[in-house]
């Protein structure tokens, strides 16, 4: 694997994904939101509220807290390299869209990142709700085609020197990408760790916060 060649899956290993057709889901669950609201049954107010403290607090929470983890402990952190599924699941985070994962580990000579090329895959339990940006027909072709160009756009300019290396989740494996740790960070908890790992840093679109900066915003 050469730099910036991306890591795809075959076609056919989307076949049976429960979200390939993603638009119409989401035209169907708003319609039946709308009735819903309509009919008193809920309140749009409390569905924002879940689908935020999903996709923004709940889920990239579980995956800091892996994360750190790894930084602090040399066993897991070998464990998760060798069986990320098994590893995730001894701290708890288990479920839908995390029975296959797989941890790549952000290096000096190698930074990686996460695509789904054809729907949405994404690990529910450390991450939560996928992104929209994720799901976007522009994001799931450029990170494939132009991988530097996405992440500089993302803010995150690598030395050249530094190879890029594409995966792309399917119904079969999801990854989690485990980011440096930042300097500067000997003698925190794995608590106060967790507070620098972002929900992007785990995808590959962002780095680990350094420590001083946006206290207390673990993810975003």
């Amino acid at each position: 694997m050469h730099q910036d060649e991306p890591e795809t899956a075959h076609a056919d290993e989307h076949d049976d994904h429960g979200h390939s057709h993603l638009e119409p889901i989401e035209a169907r669950v708003k319609a039946l939101e709308s009735i819903l609201v309509e009919k008193g049954y809920v309140e749009p107010a409390a569905i924002d509220a879940l689908i935020e403290t999903y996709e923004t607090r709940v889920g990239p929470r579980n995956g800091a807290r892996v994360v750190a983890r790894a930084w602090e402990d040399p066993e897991f952190r070998a464990a998760l390299a060798a069986d990320a599924t098994a590893a995730i699941a001894t701290m708890g985070f288990v479920g839908r869209q995390g029975e296959h994962m797989v941890a790549v580990f952000n290096t000096p000579e190698e930074h990686h990142l996460v695509v789904c090329t054809l729907c949405s895959c994404y690990p529910w339990p450390v991450l939560g709700l996928p992104p929209t940006w994720y799901k976007s027909a522009p994001y799931r072709s450029r990170a494939v085609m132009d991988p530097r160009g996405v992440l500089a756009e993302f803010g995150v300019v690598l030395p050249e020197t530094t190879a890029i290396r594409v995966w792309d989740s399917t119904a079969e494996v999801r990854y989690l990408v485990v980011p440096m740790r930042p300097e500067g960070t000997e003698g925190l908890d794995e608590e106060r760790l967790a507070d620098l790992v972002t929900r992007d840093s785990m995808i590959g679109t962002g780095l680990a916060r350094t420590p001083g900066t946006a206290a207390g915003e673990g993810t975003r």
